[in-house]
């Protein structure tokens, strides 16, 4: 039987952050969501995921803490920074200098999430 494939997403947005969680589960990801970093950092420590999606802007720790903290436990891990901001070009250079695999703006369809998720983990055939 194949591995399961375990997915954490952190956003302090539920609305965002549901449905896409059930997209991932229907397509037989193992998922767990997030509203903090603190807590997703707990799990990562713990249950090694095989990707991370992180919004930008979260109050208490914003994506970038948290990804600075991911990279503290896990230089490999990848991560893709979630925003609705992305279109900003110094956030871009910021994020990919702390070795994001790649950015999701929100305002996209859920789609190009799961596509980022399958070539951050070599799934695509």
């Amino acid at each position: 039987m194949d591995k399961v494939i375990k997915v954490v997403l952190v956003d302090d947005e539920t609305s965002f952050v549901e449905p896409m969680s059930l997209l991932f589960q229907e397509k037989g990801y193992s998922v767990s969501v997030f509203s903090n970093g603190k807590d997703a950092l707990k799990k990562i420590k713990e249950d090694k995921p095989d990707i991370v999606f992180v919004d930008l802007i979260m109050p208490d720790m914003d994506g970038y803490t948290v990804l600075k903290k991911i990279r503290e436990i896990n230089q490999t891990l990848p991560v893709i920074m979630m925003s609705g901001y992305i279109e900003d070009t110094r956030v871009e250079k910021k994020i990919n200098l702390q070795g994001v695999f790649a950015t999701y703006y929100k305002g996209n369809d859920f789609s190009e999430a799961l596509s980022l998720l399958k070539s951050a983990l070599k799934l695509e055939k």
